[in-house]
Order: C-alpha cells, then structure tokens, then sequence
C-alpha cells in the first residue's frame, strides 16, 4: 500500500527504523509510533518507499 502524503511516507520511513532497531521505539511518537505496533516490516517498507513527488503534505478524512 503506497503512502497517501508526505507525513505518512515519513512516519513509515521513522516506524521503519525503529523496527529495524537503527532507532529507538521510545522515540517514536503520533503515526509513527502507531505504525511500527500495527505494521509488519513489510508493508512500512513498501510505504516509506514510496515517491514524495505530487504528494500532498497532509490528507484530510
């Protein structure tokens, strides 16, 4: 599933990390923090390697 906007490819990008242990999870905060709990390594990785060209920033509900 490939990210929406730009926050959500990042916080993939940092639950990503955290998963992969380069970061710490306690770092973690909001989406990201959400995201590393409830994703496997799989799909964050297909998120946050998604292109941020025409993304927008945020998307709205």
């Amino acid at each position: 599933m490939p990210a929406k906007s730009k926050s959500q490819q990042k916080a993939a990008g940092a639950a990503l990390s955290a998963k992969r242990g380069d970061t710490k999870k306690s770092e973690l905060k909001g989406a990201s923090k959400q995201m590393a709990q409830s994703m496997s390594e799989k799909e964050l990785e297909e998120m946050a390697s998604t292109s941020r060209k025409g993304k927008p920033d945020h998307v709205k509900r």
